[in-house]
């Protein structure tokens, strides 16, 4: 009895990593389009998932809060496709970084590391002075991570043998990098490029709460790190640089905005989140 449940258990692996991890290989992918982002959601190996677990509660839970569900799922799902797509490109020059046929067999690309670099990226660019602690290292800006991140992988494609898919993880971490300068309007003069990153809240990112919300990421002193070396919270402005209207509402905000700043996010009473996110939908 034993024997056969783990015979149809190691046939339903099978039968799931035939069809939901990634093959980038054309045009069978055009077969099974949905691999470009179901492979994102598989994962071998504890300490695999274990780290990418880890980053996206670390930065992609902040992200979420700030943002809504919706811009944070736009995210991950937008730079798994671009992940996919350049492993998909490298796989034919390419195979040991990206996937592919290798040796007459398909080799599978699987793991959220795209998608997690992705949104490391995303954040990393939207607020180059958000910093996160890490073990052994203390506290050190986020941009600063993505940077070891995208070097480690550059010493894998260099290693013969690797098993890594690289290519996913630099596709991830460029797709979130334009999806990160879109949101800042760079990309506006690209036709064509802007609007495959436009998301439904990208209109809340000019001035405002908005701009005022940003002050959080951006401020060097946040939660479990040291207040030296902290910049100043930006106080809002409009599109032409006046000061935005204030109102007893409006105090309020910036109050809790600085607490955020000085305590965290998970300082906050239960009253003072949900003033901050009916501010946020007005």
């Amino acid at each position: 009895m034993a024997l056969q449940f783990l015979n149809l258990w190691s046939t339903g692996l099978m039968f799931v990593r035939s069809h939901l991890a990634l093959h980038p290989v054309f045009p069978d992918i055009l077969l099974e389009p949905w691999q470009l982002v179901t492979y994102s959601f598989m994962h071998t190996g504890l300490f695999h998932i274990g780290i990418n677990m880890l980053l996206l509660f670390w930065v992609g839970r902040e992200f979420e809060r700030m943002h809504g569900s919706d811009q944070f799922w736009s995210v991950y799902l937008t730079t798994a496709v671009g992940g996919a797509l350049i492993c998909l490109l490298l796989s034919p020059i390419a195979p040991s970084i990206s996937g592919g046929m290798q040796g007459g067999r398909s080799i599978p690309v699987l793991g959220a590391s795209a998608s997690v670099l992705g949104v490391l990226t995303t954040v990393a660019i939207l607020y180059p002075y958000k910093q996160i602690r890490l073990l052994f290292f203390g506290v050190v800006p986020l941009l600063w991570v993505v940077i070891g991140f995208l070097g480690i992988d550059a010493l894998m494609a260099l290693r013969p043998g690797g098993n890594t898919a690289v290519a996913a993880h630099w596709g991830g971490a460029l797709t979130g990098f334009l999806y990160a300068k879109n949101q800042q309007g760079a990309l506006g003069t690209l036709p064509g490029i802007g609007v495959l990153f436009r998301g439904r809240s990208s209109r809340r990112s000019g001035s405002g709460l908005w701009a005022r919300v940003t002050g959080w990421f951006q401020s060097s002193s946040s939660s479990g790190s040291s207040s030296s070396g902290s910049a100043p919270t930006q106080r809002p402005v409009d599109t032409n640089g006046a000061s935005a209207p204030s109102s007893g509402h409006t105090k309020e905000v910036d109050r809790i905005l600085d607490k955020i700043s000085e305590e965290g996010y998970d300082a906050l009473s239960e009253e003072e989140k949900r003033t901050l996110y009916e501010a946020s939908e007005s």
